[in-house]
């Protein structure tokens, strides 16, 4: 089945549209229609999203949060095209009313605002950015939200830092690998912690000591410590999460 041609019947569905109604607004044949939602035939992006548009997608919704690629990849859409409900009609269709509608639905009635797959996206899913260490995003990935929160934390809060060198190959971490950052204001002892320097973030694993001290640890060819006070030094994020590209 082809990812998008569900998108689209989905969206036509919950309009309450009939092959024939979405194919004469967006300017194709009704039987192209049926190609592209049966998976018979590829539709690019950009016409997969005008014809959401014109059936009546919020479009600057979907562009500020979730592509079309990423409702496609992140949702069953031929469950929740199973599960729309058939929409009865209150009175009794013209002749031209069923030619237009045809058998293809309870999709005579009154159209149902809104939409499902977006709906329920913009509850259960977070658009997280990726930072490399200077703060700049390049790129995003898309994680669940657990009852509100997002590892414990706000979902608005949460972001991945791209590891900009090696010095931590030893705890595993590589150059280009990206880590979950929740936030924090103190180090927690024997945790890979982010800290603020006039040189951007860096991720160092940190070891409480007496005296209000701190032990930051890099590990290239061999684990190095640098010892310093908990005054001098600004916590900004504990990793909570490592993603590394095979």
């Amino acid at each position: 089945m082809s990812r998008l041609g569900d998108l689209i019947r989905l969206e036509r569905t919950r309009q309450g549209l009939s092959y024939k109604q979405v194919a004469r607004k967006c300017g194709v044949s009704d039987k192209y229609l049926m190609e592209v939602e049966s998976g018979k035939r590829i539709i690019a992006d950009d016409q997969a999203r005008r014809i959401l548009k014109t059936i009546g997608l919020n479009s600057s919704r979907t562009e500020a949060e979730f592509t079309l690629d990423d409702i496609a990849s992140t949702v069953d859409l031929q469950s929740a095209v199973t599960s729309v409900p058939r929409i009865v009609p209150d009175k009794k269709l013209t002749k031209k009313e069923k030619q237009e509608g045809g058998e293809d639905s309870g999709e005579n009635g009154a159209a149902v605002p809104g939409s499902i797959w977006l709906d329920a996206l913009s509850s259960v899913l977070k658009h997280v950015p990726v930072y490399n260490a200077a703060m700049k995003e390049i790129g995003h990935r898309l994680l669940p939200i657990s009852n509100g929160k997002i590892e414990g934390a706000s979902p608005d809060k949460v972001y991945y830092l791209s590891a900009p060198d090696n010095q931590l190959r030893g705890f595993r971490v590589m150059k280009g690998d990206c880590l979950l950052v929740v936030p924090a204001s103190a180090p927690a002892d024997g945790a890979l912690m982010v800290l603020d320097t006039p040189f951007g973030k860096i991720i160092r694993k940190t070891i409480l000591m007496e005296r209000f001290q701190v032990m930051l640890q890099t590990y290239d060819a061999q684990c190095e410590s640098e010892i310093r006070n908990l005054n001098d030094i600004t916590v900004v994020g504990r990793c909570v999460r490592l993603e590394a590209e095979l």
